[in-house]
């Protein structure tokens, strides 16, 4: 039986189920997470336009559900993507790379806490993407010379990033979104490191797990990460005319590799549909084999059966050749910032931009058949990985343009001479944000007219930095909080919780919100999870009489421990990706490491913020 004071009205019983459908569609795979969070924009503003909220005299009008997209949390969120894209573009955290790299050759045990904590603490104040794409590069460099396996360092590694970004109120999106939304509701603004001594004290404990523990129980993959990679790429050998395929069966072409190929499908010239590789197929000139292996098998299939490892259709020429000599093979990974994120091959006319050609594509988990067989017009996504053949020095320049992430032992950070620059830009920001002197969206702001003033990024790589996903759910989750807020729904499930714990004790009722927060962040998108939890955690707080700071921590906190799925944050799927890793390992680290962070934060909160 619930309480008699929580009431829910029918606009609050409505935006709680909308909210759960919210929740649900922000997991799904076959629905972009752009076009959930615009449905959910849509429901709330269509359905407050059709059936009008007033309560206290005071309307919900629906054009107040889209005054999330000029939130100051918002701006600040976008404005910091941009001053962190300039510091990955201009190479200004290079010398950090460069030292790292150096102090590696000399200790490799206490060069792997280093990394740690310094991954750790930049992310205290930079997007951790461009510092996960920084050390990638240096650890995979590092696992080639000592001949060990990568796996063992690089999800430590990010996940050290994913804690240091805890540490201020700019360390994440999410960060930033709670103090706005928490303040907007009546509290007291947090400093930049207000809550820097709770996060530290537990960092502390995780970076050592993840420094001593966590290698351990991670899986070796037994592979080298280099130019013969032993990542598994999926691809299409088109059939030539005459060549030795054509007029052959699926079994004699097997026999031609000594059945090393795997043929899974086969789709025929002149036509969308796969057939199943029957071993009698007898094969003709267009015909298409979808085949996955590594790149080293790969090309040698295409030598072997007389087949093209790349789309008949691409233009090759004196301006596009593949018989070049210093021919190589190179893998593009699709990261945050990435002009060839949620875009195709086609789309952005790859061949005559970069004067590649993509020959394969892996992509993490299952892939569906028509992503293999068509390639050139799949939507990439973060973490898909391209593998690509052309000139050696076409490979070397497009390293060194920065905008794209190539994978292998030899790449190289650009460092421009607008390097120091964009670092006392960023270094200005953070401290007249910290001094008070400015609010963090108004000097982030500052900074990127800045940054374009000076040369530093151009209007165009901003744009390439400014990621419509995350400003789309933002907006959405902001509309959603603002709904459970102004209908009553927070307050009823603020009840509802204080309802259920009754017996416990407040220390263990801010724990369990914590722990609440930590489980929703690794299902559902943990922007979500923390505006729709702010107010709740304030609701919560109010009737329990207790201060609400030490209850929006809670949320906060809760909602950046994204440890335990690869889907929870952005750089465990880069990471997953190099790594080679499987859901099981995040499982297998992750959730240890959530419940370090989530009994010393539980222990500690109530320390720096007595609740009674």
């Amino acid at each position: 039986m619930m309480p008699a004071e929580i009431v829910l009205n029918t606009h609050a019983i409505a935006v709680l189920l909308l909210t759960a459908l919210a929740l649900f569609l922000f997991t799904r795979d076959w629905l972009p997470l752009e076009s959930s969070s615009l449905f959910v924009l849509a429901a709330l503003a269509t359905g407050f336009q059709l059936f009008p909220y007033t309560s206290d005299g005071k309307t919900i009008h629906a054009v107040d559900f889209f005054s999330g997209f000029g939130h100051e949390a918002l701006i600040a969120v976008t404005a910091l993507m941009i001053i962190g894209h300039a510091l990955a573009r201009t190479g200004a955290l290079e010398p950090v790379g460069r030292a790292l790299a150096r102090l590696w050759q000399v200790s490799p045990k206490l060069s792997f806490l280093l990394t740690l904590i310094v991954g750790a603490a930049l992310s205290a104040f930079v997007n951790n993407v461009p510092i996960v794409i920084l050390l990638l590069p240096i650890l995979i460099s590092v696992s080639l010379q000592t001949k060990t396996s990568a796996s063992g360092i690089l999800m430590p590694m990010g996940f050290a990033t994913l804690i240091g970004g805890m540490g201020t109120t700019i360390g994440t999106s999410t960060n930033l979104l709670v103090v706005s939304v928490a303040v907007s509701m009546g509290m007291a603004p947090f400093s930049m490191f207000e809550f820097i001594g709770p996060v530290a004290l537990s960092s502390l404990l995780a970076i050592i797990y993840l420094w001593l523990v966590a290698p351990r129980i991670l899986p070796e993959r037994a592979s080298e990460l280099g130019d013969a990679s032993p990542r598994i790429f999926s691809a299409a050998l088109h059939i030539n005319e005459d060549g030795f395929s054509d007029g052959k069966t699926v079994e004699e072409v097997m026999a031609q590799t000594d059945q090393r190929v795997s043929i899974k499908y086969v789709k025929r010239a002149g036509s969308d549909a796969l057939t199943v590789a029957s071993r009698q197929l007898t094969l003709k000139p267009g015909d298409q084999l979808l085949v996955s292996d590594t790149p080293e098998n790969l090309k040698a299939y295409e030598k072997l059966l007389d087949a093209d490892l790349y789309n008949s259709e691409t233009k090759i020429d004196e301006d596009h050749p593949l018989q070049a000599e210093g021919q190589q093979l190179a893998e593009i990974i699709i990261a945050q910032g990435s002009p060839l994120l949620n875009t195709s091959v086609s789309k952005t006319r790859f061949a005559d931009r970069y004067q590649l050609v993509v020959l394969a594509l892996h992509r993490a988990g299952p892939q569906s058949r028509q992503t293999v067989a068509d390639i050139d017009n799949t939507p990439l996504q973060l973490g898909d990985v391209l593998l690509v053949q052309g000139a050696s020095e076409t490979i070397a320049e497009l390293k060194q343009q920065g905008k794209i992430l190539v994978l292998d032992a030899t790449s190289h950070i650009p460092h421009t001479e607008k390097a120091p620059l964009a670092l006392m830009i960023m270094i200005a920001v953070v401290a007249i944000s910290a001094l008070g002197l400015l609010p963090i969206a108004i000097s982030a702001l500052c900074g990127v007219l800045l940054l374009a003033l000076t040369n530093c990024l151009s209007w165009k790589d901003m744009a390439e930095a400014v990621n419509a996903q995350i400003i789309l759910i933002v907006a959405a989750s902001l509309a959603l909080g603002f709904a459970m807020l102004e209908t009553g729904a927070a307050d009823a499930m603020a009840a509802g919780f204080v309802y259920l714990t009754a017996d416990l004790s407040v220390t263990m009722q801010l724990s369990g919100l914590m722990l609440l927060m930590a489980i929703m962040t690794n299902i559902v998108s943990n922007n979500a999870a923390a505006v729709i939890g702010t107010p709740i955690a304030i609701g919560i707080a109010n009737q329990l009489g207790m201060p609400v700071e030490p209850f929006v921590l809670a949320v906060l906190l809760g909602a950046n421990m994204s440890y335990a799925t690869p889907m929870a944050y952005k750089t465990n799927l880069l990471v997953m990706t190099v790594g080679g890793y499987s859901f099981n390992d995040f499982l297998k680290v992750g959730i240890p490491l959530t419940i370090i962070m989530w009994l010393s934060l539980s222990f500690l909160i109530p320390v720096f913020y007595p609740v009674g």
